[in-house]
């Protein structure tokens, strides 16, 4: 298997609330011919938030500073997990490639701390890197502990796959309105994807962190419906989309007088269990707020 070497960016939510999206790919993309070489000094991308009070410049200056921090380590791409660190940090590779204006201005705010950024690598999505340069036969071929039995609802949630995923720089890997790839991951597993109309529906981000009562029915549907079709567990790569759909089900108990209680995992997690890998050491299953038992029940 030839290696490919990437600059990997994080993101903040791998320090804290997707910590166990981070550690199940650092432990599963060297088994797919991916090595991460991580971003040095990365900082916020100033995601959801930072778009509130931040101004243009600000924002395409955070971004800019990572970008530029990556170009040092001699790599072509920047990949991230986050959907939200992937739309700020694409759109500002490309705003600065592309329009002058905004390159002089974001090098005038990185110049001060004495960088610079030209736009030149290719800023992708983990999952992107998964289906064009892995590919589901390499991921089937790292399959020892098939997931047989396990029903799961794929939600991609609705920044994953818009807006760039159909475009030539977005790496054309997938559809906006009906997006296949997550349903791939899950089958190649072993496991099967049941059908699952709101897969690309919003959960109310950031504004469910903040003001949760806004929200809640929004997260109630896609819980609801995974339930409906009989899901044991509810995968996504997304992890303000886990953070939100795992931890307001006892408050969407409360409130509607549901019986919620199905697991959200990353699709990184069923990878890393799939292949035989340790539960906790490399799928961190352990760090749930509903335990993943349906997954932990097939690892090995």
């Amino acid at each position: 298997m030839t290696k490919k070497i990437v600059s990997y960016y994080p993101g903040c939510s791998s320090q804290a609330s997707a910590v166990h999206l981070d550690t199940s790919l650092r432990a599963v993309m060297p088994k797919l011919g991916v090595e991460f070489k991580e971003v040095q000094d990365w900082n916020c991308c100033g995601a959801s938030v930072g778009h509130i009070a931040g101004g243009h410049v600000p924002m395409a200056a955070l971004s800019g500073r990572n970008l530029a921090n990556a170009k040092t380590d001699g790599t072509s791409d920047f990949v991230t997990p986050c959907a939200a660190c992937y739309l700020n940090s694409h759109y500002t590779n490309e705003k600065i490639r592309d329009n002058a204006k905004v390159r002089d201005e974001v090098n005038e705010a990185l110049g001060v701390a004495g960088k610079s950024y030209d736009g030149s690598l290719n800023v992708r999505h983990i999952c992107e890197v998964i289906v064009n340069d892995v590919g589901m036969d390499a991921v089937k071929a790292q399959v020892k502990n098939p997931l047989t039995g396990l029903k799961v609802a794929g939600y991609i949630g609705c920044q994953t796959v818009r807006p760039f995923a159909r475009t030539e720089r977005g790496g054309m890997w997938d559809t906006y309105d009906d997006p296949t790839f997550l349903n791939d991951f899950i089958s190649a597993t072993g496991a099967t994807a049941v059908p699952y109309t709101k897969k690309t529906s919003c959960c109310g981000g950031s504004v469910s962190v903040m003001s949760p009562e806004k929200t809640l029915h929004l997260i109630k549907d896609i819980v609801g419906e995974a339930q409906e079709q009989g899901a044991d567990v509810i995968a996504t790569p997304c992890p303000l989309c886990q953070t939100n759909v795992e931890m307001y089900q006892t408050a969407l108990n409360q409130k509607y007088g549901t019986n919620f209680n199905i697991p959200v995992v990353f699709y990184s997690q069923l990878f890393a269990v799939a292949f035989g890998m340790d539960p906790k050491k490399d799928a961190a299953l352990h760090q749930h707020l509903i335990s993943a038992d349906p997954v932990l029940a097939r690892a090995k």
